[in-house]
């Protein structure tokens, strides 16, 4: 899973959302798939289901608004026209509006390697069809689409596994790990500010979920670490409320923050997450202190994740400050739909009116 993780996310803003909106991996228009010669067994079978796909909650099948299937564009072994449909399930799934059709799965020069070509729109603007493209690694596990990305009907099962086990940052939200939300977060970025205020609020709106702090400062940044470091002092000292005071003080402060006035800035909020300043100070310098923060950066190195903030929803790579807050917890009530977990999701109340 090495650095699955920024190609994904990396992917879900540059390409329209592949991994959350998915509107179409480009943007030409009923471009035509390429036409080939001999079709292959292994998806022969497979590419006569040639209506529009959409979510299995849909219960009335849209009129097709795609070019029709045409069999020669299907010479790969691998995957299946209905392991492609089982991934896109699993990617926009969370939407109604929106359907598909698999136009091709075809060979390249590249041995192993298939290219997919796959029509999208939205029931309520069937006119607007966009084309999408990306390629299967011989592996069947990966995905290219401007990077690399978890592929199969179940893409984020491994990654899932390894959160539950390794996770045991500071914590938030119900005891249970089945629907597990990690926030890989750098408390001297701007953006994991707003990233953990999102998160909050998803526990919130989805009592279902636990929210778990992980730490990954900056690449090279001493500050970023040392920040981490007593963070992860306050929590030892005073626990996982005390910890969540101590990032949202560092938060609060963070556009002043300088490297003459940091240590003034996390004495601070020390203080005000009720800790003792110097005794965080001092258990900051320990090497059981530094071995904790360094473990957390391999654990996000382990599960692809390489830049924070990421917020990584059983296994599911999120960009939780790049997306729509409603669309976001959609696609997290849907993850957990599709992990078994019946959840309850609360109205956002900053968009009631």
């Amino acid at each position: 899973m090495k650095k699955l993780m920024s190609d994904e996310v990396r992917s879900m803003k540059t390409m329209a959302g592949m991994m959350v909106m998915m509107a179409g991996i480009g943007t030409a228009a009923w471009a035509q798939a390429p036409a080939t010669a001999v079709m292959s067994p292994a998806t022969a079978e497979a590419a006569q289901v040639a209506q529009p796909q959409a979510p299995a909650t849909n219960a009335a099948a849209p009129v097709n608004p795609f070019p029709p299937v045409n069999l020669k564009n299907f010479t790969a072994d691998s995957p299946t026209t209905a392991e492609v449909n089982a991934y896109l399930k699993q990617l926009w799934g969370f939407d109604d509006d929106r359907i598909w059709s698999v136009a091709a799965i075809v060979k390249t020069q590249a041995p192993g390697v298939a290219r997919v070509i796959v029509f999208t729109t939205e029931k309520s603007h069937p006119d607007k069809v966009s084309r999408s493209e990306f390629f299967i690694t011989p592996d069947g596990k990966h995905a290219i689409a401007g990077g690399v990305i978890d592929f199969g009907p179940t893409p984020y099962a491994e990654r899932r596994a390894l959160m539950k086990q390794a996770v045991d940052g500071p914590a938030e939200g119900a005891a249970s790990k089945d629907l597990l939300m990690v926030l890989f977060a750098d408390f001297l970025n701007g953006r994991s500010k707003d990233a953990q205020e999102v998160a909050s609020n998803l526990v919130k709106d989805i009592p279902q979920a636990r929210l778990v702090v992980e730490y990954l400062p900056a690449d090279g940044s001493a500050y970023a670490f040392h920040a981490a470091a007593e963070g992860e002092c306050v929590r030892k000292l005073k626990g996982d409320a005390a910890f969540f005071a101590y990032g949202q003080a560092i938060y609060n402060t963070q556009k002043g923050l300088t490297p003459t006035t940091l240590q003034a800035a996390l004495d601070a909020a020390v203080v005000a997450a009720g800790a003792d300043a110097k005794s965080v100070d001092a258990c900051s310098a320990t090497p059981e202190t530094k071995a904790v923060v360094e473990a957390s950066i391999a654990l996000a190195a382990k599960a692809g994740v390489d830049a924070a903030p990421v917020l990584v929803v059983n296994g599911r790579v999120l960009p939780p400050v790049d997306v729509p807050y409603d669309m976001l917890k959609r696609v997290v009530a849907y993850q957990a739909q599709l992990d078994g977990i019946s959840v309850k999701v609360q109205p956002t109340l900053t968009n009631l009116k």
